[in-house]
């Protein structure tokens, strides 16, 4: 695979804090998967069951 450039990477938003993020190699096999920007946000996570 060649070498990308950070503009020309993939991004999403995060489903806590509404950021956009990058793709990481890290997360090259789940990246359909990934919603959150960082452990701190996957954490604090709006709960289902909250009142």
């Amino acid at each position: 695979m060649k070498t990308r450039k950070k503009p020309d990477l993939p991004q999403k938003h995060c489903a806590t804090c509404g950021r956009p993020f990058t793709w990481r190699k890290k997360w090259a096999k789940v990246w359909d998967e990934v919603r959150f920007c960082s452990e701190k946000c996957r954490r604090s996570k709006p709960h289902s069951n909250a009142r």
